[in-house]
């Protein structure tokens, strides 16, 4: 195999709802899809899973104990690229259209009809699957960007979500030079005003310690000078 491919995997559904019998209601109406669930009642709890487990979907309440729930929509798509349905009782215009416009998938308002939730959950997890889930396998690499899950030589290898994005980044653009301020921007999401510059030679540098065979000539992340750096495959 060589590139990115489709793999396939159960389908797991973060429900974040405070209110413990709507939350496992949900849970109830959508166990027939034959999906697994975690069940969150705030946003700290649900923060832990997104940075645990695999995620394939958000199920996100707005009025939640510990904190603003578009706020957290926010936190989610900076650091994960997962479908988000809000499910709330906020039925203003303007909620529907801040919601949307932060990045929610979908926006439901409460009360709801079960049906109508598991068909809108159907769609989502359909439009994710047909976009693919990334696993990347040449050389002596074995990449599972979805599962978080990779083997550098057989060995499985353990990266930060820093890192990942970064060899994401450089895989998905093999062979091409990208500049030091692009990947800066990509891999920090934008938020380069607290980012050091230095930020990314370190992250480089950690990357070849676990990729390369030796790290003070690599083979695969290689530098450009005075440019950025190139993902290459020999």
């Amino acid at each position: 195999m060589n590139g990115l491919s489709d793999i396939h995997s159960k389908n797991t559904i973060l429900i974040l709802e405070d209110d413990a019998k709507l939350n496992e209601g949900i849970r109830l109406a959508l166990k027939k899809e034959g999906c697994d669930f975690l069940q969150c009642r705030t946003i700290r709890e649900a923060r832990t899973c997104l940075s645990q487990k695999e995620i394939d979907l958000v199920l996100l309440d707005l009025n939640l104990p510990d904190g603003d729930g578009m706020d957290f929509l926010t936190e989610i798509r900076n650091g994960w690229d997962i479908p988000i349905i809000i499910v709330t009782a906020n039925n203003m215009e303007t909620d529907i259209v801040m919601g949307l416009e932060l990045g929610a998938n979908d926006y439901i308002t409460k009360p709801f009809s079960l049906m109508v939730l598991r068909a809108r959950v159907a769609v989502q997890l359909r439009q994710r699957k047909n976009t693919g889930q990334f696993i990347y396998q040449e050389g002596p690499f074995v990449f599972d960007f979805e599962r978080m899950v990779f083997q550098v030589r057989g060995q499985e290898t353990e990266f930060s979500k820093t890192e990942q994005r970064l060899l994401r980044k450089l895989i998905e653009n093999k062979g091409a030079t990208l500049k030091r301020s692009y990947l800066i921007d990509e891999v920090w999401n934008g938020d380069t005003e607290y980012v050091d510059e230095h930020a990314l030679t370190v992250t480089v540098k950690r990357l070849r310690d676990k990729i390369e065979e030796d790290s003070s000539s690599p083979k695969f992340i290689k530098t450009v000078y005075g440019i950025g750096y190139t993902w290459v495959i020999e």
